[in-house]
Parts: structure tokens; C-alpha cells; sequence
């Protein structure tokens, strides 16, 4: 699977909570390019001398693809200082710092990993500059290390949950027309978050190239299930990407694997449909009840179950049971 195809595969749920509550309505609706720019950089200005290390990552999220100053990097290592144990703070500075040239990526992946050394999603980086390298003997062995890891997480609740709260502590500082309701902060947050999503396209190459009865190919397919439990269902289809192209599709592996994807993007679409009935006037409390159930449940698929309980809906589609 291209990583172009698996954008256009992605995009709907990486963007559903942004389509349902509207993320250009942040800013008022008159609001130009230009405006909510400006309304941006007084938003990151407020948040930088709040000076904690919540606030800290929060300014350097909104400065993202920003020629600003201190910079987003700049400001994400300083939130990382504040708290180094803070694997939602190491993995948004590893983000960041993937994104520019000069920063050693190498360096941060590590420290990511000391802090969390169950996530195998810290390698994504390293093995795409392997791959870009061509050098298949550092594929195959950050490929293996990924394998022996617990967990594929993108941090992405915890990562909305610390954006959305700090926008929330500084809400009275804030410009008006910026952030001003509980919607519009979690419209906000779950935007950074999509932004951040790493590329899958090296490894998924990597593994479409995995010859039969090699250590790669074995590996890819412990790594594809290992992601498919991931937090972020970004991580999940691409895991299921990979491991579609190890299997035979008539395999009683392929014929799982098939419904197991099913069940994931029937509850994706479900649990869109059922939040895009929200009626205006109570946006903001749903927004707030969709926090209070990313900060209870580590995973995006958990928070559309959880989704679709609460409407009283199944949380699978029919026919799985017929």
C-alpha cells in the first residue's frame, strides 16, 4: 500500500472529529487566513509565558510548519526538560524534530525510548532514513526490534487530552474568536494530532518487500499484529496493510484478518454517524465528554466503542454474528 493510498485511506478518521465539529469554526467565521494566523500566535505567546511544560508542548504543537520564534523545537525541548519522564512530551518532540533538518532524530528517538521502552512506533524514524539509505542491513534490524515490542502507540487520547486541557487553563488569556469553547479546543487538539501522524510508507515497503521464509518477513508479521492493537487506528489499518500482504487472502489467517479490519472501520463509521447527529448547542458538552472517555481509554477504538454504547448501538456490525 502506497503511503498516498493510505492517506486517502486514513483521512476520514484522522479528520471525523475536525468534519463533525468544525474545526474552521475555531475562529469566527469571518475570520480570514490571515486573522486566525494572527489569533494563533497570540494563543502560542499566552502559552509560552504560562511556562509549564504542558503549555510549553501545547505552544509548540500550534507553532508546527511555523517560521516563529523560539521555535516549535526550540519550544518542545524546553517542555521536555520540564518533564522528562512524559512519553506524550517525548513523542510530539520526536515528531517535531523528524520535521527539521537540523535536529538529530537519533538522539531523541532514544530518549523516547528510555522513557517508554514498550512502544516500537519510536523507531518509525530511524527505519525511514535505513530505507531511504537503502541499507537493508539496518532495515532488517530496526524491523526486528520493532517485533519485540509490547505496543505500537502513537499516543494520540493522551495527546488531545494535554492539548485541549492546557488551551483550557489559559482560556481567560486567550485572544477572542480563539479557542473560546470546549469544542473549539478539542477541534483544535484532535487537528495537531492528525498533523502529527508519522509516515507508515517505509515500513509498509519494507515489508512488501520481505521475501517468503526470511527473518524480515517473520518479523513484519509479528510487528503487523502487534500495531493492530495499536492506540491510533492510523496505526491499526496500517498493521492490517501490512500484514494483507504476508497472508494468503484465503488463508483462514486472511479470512480473519479481513474481518478483524471490517469490525475496526465499521466502528470508525458508526461512531461517526452517531456523533455527527449532535445538535449545535451541545457541541461543547459532548466535546468535554469525549475528553473525559479519551482520558479513561488508551485507544481511539476503545473512545468509538465507548461511542456507540452510549448511543445504545452495537458495537459490531450484524453479519459478524450471523
Amino acid at each position: 500500500m502506497s503511503g498516498t493510498r493510505l492517506r486517502r485511506l486514513l483521512a476520514p478518521r484522522l479528520l471525523r472529529c475536525a468534519l463533525i465539529l468544525g474545526v474552521a469554526a475555531a475562529a469566527p467565521a469571518h475570520a480570514g487566513a490571515g486573522a486566525r494566523l494572527a489569533l494563533q500566535r497570540q494563543a502560542i505567546h499566552v502559552l509560552i509565558l504560562r511556562a509549564d511544560a504542558d503549555s510549553l508542548a501545547t505552544a509548540a504543537a500550534l507553532s508546527f510548519k511555523q517560521a516563529a520564534s523560539p521555535s516549535a523545537l526550540e519550544l518542545a525541548v524546553r517542555a521536555g526538560e520540564l518533564t522528562p519522564q512524559s512519553p506524550v512530551i517525548g513523542w510530539l518532540h520526536l515528531q517535531l524534530c523528524v520535521e527539521t533538518p537540523s535536529c538529530d532524530f537519533r538522539d531523541v528517538a532514544t530518549v523516547l525510548r528510555w522513557v517508554d521502552a514498550d512502544n516500537g512506533a519510536s523507531w518509525l524514524p530511524i527505519l525511514a532514513a535505513a530505507y531511504k539509505d537503502r541499507d537493508w542491513t539496518e532495515v532488517d534490524r530496526v524491523i526486528a526490534d520493532m517485533a519485540q515490542a509490547r505496543r505500537f502507540d502513537l499516543y494520540w487520547n493522551p495527546l488531545v487530552v494535554l492539548l485541549a486541557d492546557a488551551l483550557y487553563k489559559v482560556r481567560g488569556d486567550l485572544p477572542r474568536g480563539y479557542a473560546g469553547s470546549d469544542a473549539e479546543r478539542f477541534d483544535i487538539a484532535s487537528g495537531i494530532a492528525g498533523e502529527l501522524v508519522p509516515p507508515f510508507a517505509s515500513l509498509l515497503e519494507s515489508c512488501r518487500s520481505a521475501g517468503a521464509g526470511t527473518e524480515r518477513r517473520d518479523a513484519c508479521l509479528r510487528l503487523s499484529r502487534i500495531m493492530q492493537h495499536g492506540d491510533a487506528v492510523a496505526a491499526q489499518i496500517a498493521g492490517f496493510g501490512i500484514e494483507k500482504r504476508l497472508v494468503a487472502a484465503d488463508s483462514k489467517e486472511g479470512r480473519a484478518l479481513n474481518e478483524r479490519r471490517h469490525v475496526l472501520e465499521w466502528r470508525v463509521a458508526a461512531a461517526a454517524r452517531a456523533d455527527s447527529t449532535v445538535l449545535p448547542w451541545l457541541r461543547n458538552a459532548r466535546a468535554r465528554k469525549r475528553l473525559a472517555q479519551m482520558r479513561a481509554n488508551p485507544r481511539q477504538e476503545d473512545v468509538d466503542v465507548a461511542i456507540l454504547r452510549e448511543q445504545k448501538m452495537a458495537a459490531e456490525p450484524t453479519e459478524i454474528h450471523q
